[in-house]
């Protein structure tokens, strides 16, 4: 699971370097390029602010954040077990990655480099502006979904089945209902007792007889 893991993350930071940096040296800065009429449109912009181009007066914090977010992911990777995890980590490691990257290595520069933003969906309005975005930011946003499905779901990071009463265990066979150790033992006792009891029964017969 870890190498799926850094294989969706890779995949999601190298497309989001990867564009940027074809935005930056081909699309004008500030202006709007049509894509899909008023559907999808390009606008480069440099963010020096969180997702979506929001709050832009707190750069360096969203950089010791981003930082943060990377190290809690790395020492979970020593426990993860389960696909579902490991999608949503990979593309949340991804997509911070490819963010931190521009707040480090960017103009002004290191740690309040601005983040490449030029997708814009002029029908997705954040507050009272349309929002623009990138590669990044969406890996960030299907990653925190899908872990809102597995947090409903239930499921723990390291695969384990999840024990319920009735429930089926990994071989498919009905889990057993665990039996009182007192009960267990007068039912030995009384298996016990019965051919006692049957001797001594054919034994008065015998003297009957």
């Amino acid at each position: 699971m870890p190498l799926l893991l850094i294989g969706v993350a890779a995949v999601v930071f190298s497309a989001d370097q990867l564009v940027k940096n074809w935005v930056v040296a081909t699309l004008p800065e500030g202006r709007t390029v049509p894509v899909l009429g008023e559907f999808l449109q390009w606008h480069f912009v440099r963010n020096p602010g969180a997702a979506f181009s929001m709050a832009s007066g707190a750069t360096w914090i969203f950089t010791i954040l981003a930082a943060a977010v990377v190290v809690v992911i790395l020492w979970q990777i020593r426990r993860l077990r389960s696909v579902s995890w490991a999608l949503f980590l990979g593309l949340l490691l991804g997509g911070v990655l490819g963010n931190l990257t521009d707040r480090l290595t960017r103009e002004p520069g290191f740690p309040e480099g601005h983040v490449i933003d030029f997708i814009l969906t002029p029908w997705m309005w954040l507050g009272f502006t349309p929002a623009i975005y990138n590669i990044a930011d969406m890996g960030i946003v299907v990653g925190m979904l899908l872990f809102i499905v597995i947090s409903l779901i239930g499921l723990p990071i390291d695969g384990s089945p999840r024990a319920r009463r009735g429930d089926v265990d990994v071989d498919g066979e009905p889990t057993p209902t665990p039996t009182p150790t007192g009960a267990a033992e007068s039912a030995e006792v009384e298996e016990t007792a019965e051919p006692s009891e049957r001797k001594q029964d054919r034994d008065r017969d015998d003297g009957a007889a």
